[in-house]
């Protein structure tokens, strides 16, 4: 099992590498940056020259890519080419908002969207069926840009139910009734855009345990359908959690549109942010950030792989 853990960290430390290369280089391929943007300094030919000296941008850009990679390497994400305040620091102020907005609506697509998908397993063309069929066609039809904006239509705009942005009312302290209330509208959109796969994930797997050998065994001994369907979705979960977790980089990319729209103060809106001042210090950390919680989940998935099925162990160490 070492061998095998070892194995799937050499591999995504190239990886990981190989994202910040490519993201780096992509945005010395970006027209303008901040000093073409005038910066603190101003906009003239002069104050442009001083700024770029400053920020190390009359470097080539792989003398750049190098003394940020050796930042990395010391735990220094750099400074914000805007403000000059530590990158990691103004990531520290975002993680919260953006964990407790993809946490929550994570949440509370696995607590419907699981007895859901079991229920339309156990009635098949039922009502349940029907609304795990409609669920599925939203969450799979609609982007989450337009399901926020639609959220927005319909219940701040036309109901005028709940808020259309913001974590907390203007002018508050604060409180966690007004954070709740802030976090309805964004979550459920997070938790709409993430429930199309668990319901058809989890109905597909309750259906293919329900065809299996020890279930009709069940059955014939007696057992309550109730029963059943419980030994059915237990055996049903391992596929449902490897969905959950190979969908965590599609919720954290649909998150950060989310955030941007309902002006959440999380790491998506910052991104928004750098991207449009050019403070590309920002984008890089953001960037260190996501991709090192995709390649973790990815991690997390081949090791929980490995530990139920021991082939798949088998399989990578004899590569």
């Amino acid at each position: 099992m070492i061998h095998y853990i070892r194995k799937r960290l050499l591999t995504a430390v190239p990886v990981f590498f190989g994202i910040t290369l490519l993201v780096f280089f992509c945005l010395e391929l970006v027209p303008a940056n901040i000093t073409d943007l005038g910066g603190e300094e101003g906009g003239t030919a002069g104050n442009q020259a001083v700024m770029e000296e400053r920020l190390g941008l009359d470097r080539p850009v792989v003398e750049r890519y190098l003394i940020w990679l050796g930042g990395l390497f010391h735990g220094d994400l750099g400074d914000s080419w805007q403000t000059g305040r530590p990158v990691s620091a103004m990531i520290a102020q975002r993680v919260g908002p953006s964990l407790i907005l993809t946490g929550t609506g994570v949440v509370l697509a696995i607590l419907l969207a699981i007895p859901l998908g079991a229920a339309a397993a156990w009635r098949p063309r039922s009502v349940w069926d029907k609304l795990a069929s409609v669920c599925s066609m939203v969450s799979f039809g609609m982007p989450g840009f337009l399901l926020s904006l639609a959220g927005v239509y319909v219940f701040s705009v036309v109901l005028r139910w709940l808020p259309s942005a913001r974590m907390y009312a203007t002018g508050t302290s604060g409180t966690v009734g007004d954070l709740i209330y802030h976090l309805i509208l964004p979550a459920g959109v997070v938790c709409v855009s993430s429930m199309g796969e668990l319901v058809r994930q989890t109905r597909s797997a309750c259906l293919e345990a329900l065809g299996e050998d020890y279930i009709r065994t069940a059955r014939a001994k007696g057992l309550t359908e109730r029963q059943v369907m419980r030994h059915a979705l237990r055996s049903s979960l391992l596929p449902v959690l490897t969905t959950v977790l190979s969908h965590i980089p599609h919720i954290i990319g649909g998150s950060v549109v989310v955030e941007q729209i309902f002006g959440w103060p999380g790491m998506g809106s910052l991104l928004f942010s750098a991207i449009n001042s050019r403070d590309f210090g920002i984008v890089m950390g953001v960037t260190v950030v996501i991709a090192l919680t995709v390649l973790g989940t990815n991690l997390v998935l081949d090791l929980l792989y490995g530990l139920v099925d021991p082939r798949v162990r088998r399989e990578e160490v004899g590569r």
